[in-house]
C-alpha cells in the first residue's frame, strides 16, 4: 500500500477517511446524516457543552448518529479556561465512553481564536490522565510544536477563524509545522469550498476538519460530496508530486524531428 492510501493514525484509532465533520449548524438531523453519509467521514465532532447528552429522545441530533458507523470526537467548544475545558472533557469521557477528545479553549467570544497558555494547561492535564487529545491551535509553528512535545495525538492548526470561510490564509506557516511535529496535523476551521480542503491536503496536511462549509452551504448534500473528493485528489495531488513553477513556458510537444518550414522565395 502507498504511503498516500494509508489510514490515519490518531492514538488507538485508525481512519481511512481524512475528513472528519461536525455536527452543528445543520437545519434539520436528517440533512446532519445525509451529509455524513455523502462525505464518508468515519469521525464526527460533536460540541459537549451545547448538547444534553442525557436527553434520549429524537430531538436531540446526537441520537441520530450511528454510533456503529462513526466514531465521535467531543470538543469543548465554548471553553475559555483550562479548567473547563478541562471538566467538560471529563463529562464526554464518561458519558460517551471515549478517550478521545478535541481540546478547544478560546481566547474570546469574536474571534473564537484558541487561548495559548489555557490551551498548554489544559493539554498538559488531559494528556497526563490518557485521553488521546486532538488540540485546536493556531497556525505558530512554536505553538504546535510545544503541543506535540507535550504528547498530544494531534494538532489542529486554524486554516482561519472558525465560519469565515477564508480557507488557509497562511499555507507557508502550515508547511512549517509540518516540518517541526511528528505527529498528525489536522486543519481546522476556517474551510469554505472544496478547493480550500484541496489546498490544505496538497500542502501534506493528514487530515481537515470542518463544520460551516458544509451545513451551511446552499446545497450541503452536494457540498458534502465535493469536500469527500478534494480530501482525496488533495491526498494524492501531495504525494504524486506537483511540476514546479516556472515564469516562461514550456512546451509539452517534443522539438525534435519537427517539419522543416518550406523554403520560400524572398522575393515574396
Amino acid at each position: 500500500m502507498h504511503v498516500a492510501d494509508a489510514p490515519l493514525k490518531l492514538g488507538k484509532h485508525t481512519f481511512r477517511s481524512r475528513l472528519f465533520l461536525g455536527t452543528g449548524k445543520y437545519a434539520t438531523p436528517e440533512l446532519m446524516v445525509k451529509c455524513l453519509e455523502a462525505s464518508e467521514t468515519e469521525c464526527v465532532t460533536l460540541a459537549v457543552r451545547r448538547v444534553d447528552l442525557g436527553d434520549r429522545s429524537s430531538a436531540n441530533f446526537v441520537n441520530h448518529i450511528d454510533r456503529e458507523r462513526y466514531t465521535l470526537l467531543p470538543n469543548t467548544a465554548g471553553c475559555f479556561t483550562a479548567e473547563d475545558a478541562v471538566r467538560t472533557a471529563r463529562l464526554a469521557r464518561e458519558a460517551l465512553e471515549t478517550d478521545l477528545v478535541k481540546l478547544e479553549v478560546l481566547a474570546d467570544q469574536r474571534t473564537l481564536l484558541p487561548e495559548p497558555i489555557e490551551t498548554l494547561k489544559a493539554a498538559q492535564t488531559l494528556v497526563d490522565e490518557g485521553f488521546t487529545v486532538l488540540c485546536y491551535t493556531s497556525d505558530d509553528p512554536v505553538m504546535a510544536r510545544r503541543l506535540a512535545n507535550l504528547g498530544v495525538a494531534s494538532v489542529m492548526p486554524a486554516g482561519s477563524p472558525i465560519g469565515s470561510g477564508q480557507g488557509v490564509l497562511n499555507p507557508n506557516a502550515i508547511r512549517i509545522i509540518l516540518e517541526m511535529v511528528e505527529v498528525p496535523v489536522i486543519v481546522d476551521a476556517g474551510v469554505g469550498t472544496a478547493s480550500d480542503v484541496a489546498l490544505a491536503m496538497e500542502l501534506g496536511v493528514d487530515g481537515v476538519l470542518l463544520n460551516t462549509g458544509v451545513a451551511c452551504a446552499a446545497d450541503p448534500l452536494r457540498m458534502a460530496v465535493a469536500m469527500k473528493h478534494a480530501c482525496i485528489a488533495g491526498r494524492q495531488a501531495a504525494f504524486a508530486g506537483r511540476i514546479p513553477k516556472k515564469l516562461y513556458a514550456n512546451a509539452s510537444s517534443p522539438t525534435e524531428g519537427l517539419i522543416e518550414p518550406a523554403e520560400r522565395s524572398a522575393e515574396l
